[in-house]
């Protein structure tokens, strides 16, 4: 089949980790059990104060001073849109393609603050419709909510194009790029966003239990302020605290694991060097595979896709593809149509099967999973 004996189709959930990372956190793992887990960070320091923000600095096209660590992506999110001083007079601008844990946070964000929830509507094609965003827009909008690409289908959202129409005006822009870092080229001065979230241990190959964000200044200057730990504020009185330091890690809890800060580093030394757009040809030999297959629909809206693609079948469940090609050596996942409630519940998508390829995978494996399928289906 392959070298891996496996075909992992599932990039989207978890990239498989490449052998520095493993190393990494191995290393780090043996050594605290040698010598201790604070001597073990302070082994590292070099590393896990500067080192780690600097790579996702480079990747982001940011400051390394507006970037902050968390143990994933909902966290990063949550810790900033939680935050935002929103009033019954503002609106807030989602697409049909946010995540639904995304979607919880704005909801009670909403039952907080009073503030108006609104749908960005989609073009026939499929892609959100920029006119109306620029028709609509001003300067009541607080905060415009964008994916860049979803979890539940493949489209590429044009972000730098939204970025340059929301520009003019006062709100935060925020950008949930976590199937976007890692395959596809992600700089936050081009897009214009003010906050950008994402996950290590999907494209970028990192390991479970790592995100992070871009917070620009102006954005941190303006949350309020609920909790700040021990590694950026002091107590100065007794009665009162002083922050000792304004970056993005302000919005970090001190603690966290050291071999997963580790395994990140690593993996985005990794990344560096990665043929990432080697996963493109791949992409749409997969795509081309499904759509001859008999019974199958794409779910994939818009003009530009990315390395993920859904599909579900005219009478085989979801859960039977999943599992039948699990059983053969494949790794797809079981999408469910409430993580994307806006787009697929809407469109009567209860759940559905997400291959997602990534620069390490083959036409040759396309190919295996097209046979599968084939004898599951029957045809």
């Amino acid at each position: 089949m392959t070298a891996r004996q496996f075909v992992h189709f599932n990039n989207a959930g978890a990239g498989l980790m490449p052998q520095a990372v493993t190393d990494a956190m191995t290393e780090c793992v043996r050594r605290e059990a040698a010598h201790g887990s604070y001597e073990t960070e302070l082994h590292y320091d070099k590393i896990l104060q500067e080192g780690v923000y600097q790579r996702l600095a480079t990747l982001l096209g940011a400051p390394a001073r507006d970037i902050a660590l968390f143990d994933s992506a909902t966290r990063a999110w949550c810790s900033v849109a939680g935050r935002l001083r929103l009033g019954a007079t503002d609106r807030v601008w989602v697409t049909p393609f946010e995540y639904a844990g995304n979607l919880i946070s704005l909801f009670e964000l909403r039952d907080r603050t009073g503030c108006r929830i609104e749908v960005v509507p989609l073009r026939p094609d499929g892609e959100l419709d920029l006119d109306w965003m620029s028709a609509n827009i001003s300067d009541d909008v607080a905060l415009v909510s964008v994916t860049h690409v979803p979890s539940g289908c493949g489209i590429v959202n044009p972000v730098a194009e939204i970025g340059r129409i929301l520009a003019p005006y006062r709100c935060v822009y925020a950008l949930d790029a976590c199937q976007s870092v890692g395959q596809l080229r992600v700089d936050v001065a081009e897009i214009g966003c003010q906050l950008l979230t994402g996950a290590g241990r999907k494209f970028l190959r990192g390991p479970r239990g790592t995100g992070f964000a871009y917070v620009a200044p102006e954005l941190r200057a303006s949350l309020t302020s609920d909790f700040h730990d021990l590694h950026v504020a002091r107590v100065s009185s007794p009665t009162g605290y002083t922050v000792e330091d304004d970056s993005a890690r302000a919005l970090e809890l001190a603690e966290r694991t050291t071999a997963a800060v580790l395994g990140l580093h690593a993996a985005l030394g990794h990344h560096e060097s990665a043929p990432v757009a080697e996963q493109q040809p791949v992409a749409e030999a997969l795509r081309a595979t499904l759509a001859e297959l008999p019974g199958v629909e794409l779910i994939a809206p818009g003009s530009t896709q990315s390395g993920i693609t859904a599909f579900r079948h005219r009478t085989l469940s979801a859960q039977d593809i999943f599992h039948g090609l699990g059983t053969r050596g494949i790794n797809v996942w079981q999408i469910r149509g409430d993580h994307t409630p806006l787009y697929l519940t809407e469109r009567g998508v209860d759940q559905a099967v997400r291959a997602s390829v990534h620069y390490y995978n083959t036409v040759d494996e396309v190919a295996v999973v097209g046979r599968a399928l084939r004898d599951l289906i029957g045809s």
